[in-house]
């Protein structure tokens, strides 16, 4: 069985290089990786890095808001910045998540090193909770990870810019192994379907994988395969 999950595997692989679907080569100028895994830091580091959350919530985050005393959500990059990564000019302007801050958005493209300069300062609080790994892989995300999802996703309306039919073939291929024809396994977490009021978060999860967790991710195939993801899955059961 598990030589034939392979081969499946090769299959798909080899079929959407040949489609033209992975990423240009100059993509490959940054290691996928390293991006990928700051995307689930990004996410919930303390999961990926194995550790535990603080006890404290984060020093930043407004005591006013609905995670105030929860440190082991607003301690989360995620929490403060959006899964769309523009902070307060993004799908979190507004609604329970709203904190008012700003976006990382502003230091795509930039130097990571600077990014590690933020993230170690005293207001930011993750000197020696993070590896010099992690900070690094977390850097690079930001840098060179950041998504425009806009292009992908209605922000109005929330519907992905895809196509289900397309996306019904990837998921057959690549997902239903995990999560089931249907999209609600495991058991253990909510149906696919139903995650859909927040595509943003699907699709930071479909590029970066969920952290700590097995799930592949497909950042280095052209995104366009993420969205057709993303409008077959808002086809799929909510309950």
């Amino acid at each position: 069985m598990s030589v034939l999950k392979n081969t499946i595997r090769i299959a798909v692989g080899c079929a959407l290089l040949l489609s033209g679907a992975i990423a240009t080569s100059a993509s490959y100028a940054q290691d996928q990786g390293s991006i990928a895994r700051g995307g689930r830091l990004y996410d919930k580091w303390y999961k990926e890095a194995k550790t535990e959350a603080p006890a404290a919530p984060h020093q930043l985050y407004p005591a006013d808001k609905k995670y105030a005393d929860n440190a082991g959500a607003n301690w989360r990059c995620k929490e403060c910045h959006g899964w769309d990564g523009k902070g307060v000019d993004g799908a979190y302007a507004s609604g329970k998540h709203s904190t008012g801050i700003k976006g990382i958005n502003g230091m795509a493209g930039g130097d990571p090193a600077d990014v590690i300069a933020v993230l170690t300062s005293a207001e930011h609080g993750f000197s020696g909770k993070l590896s010099d790994a992690d900070l690094t892989d977390l850097a690079n995300f930001v840098v060179s990870g950041q998504v425009d999802m806009d292009a992908y996703i209605d922000f109005a309306t929330k519907t992905p810019k895809g196509d289900a039919a397309v996306g019904k073939q990837v998921f057959n291929t690549i997902c239903a192994n995990c999560h089931g024809p249907d999209g609600k396994l495991p058991s253990d977490m909510p149906p696919l379907g139903s995650l859909m009021g927040n595509p943003w978060e699907v699709m930071h999860k479909i590029l970066n994988g969920q952290p700590n967790e097995r799930m592949p991710a497909l950042r280095a195939i052209d995104h366009q395969v993420t969205t057709d993801l993303l409008a077959y899955i808002a086809t799929l059961p909510s309950e």
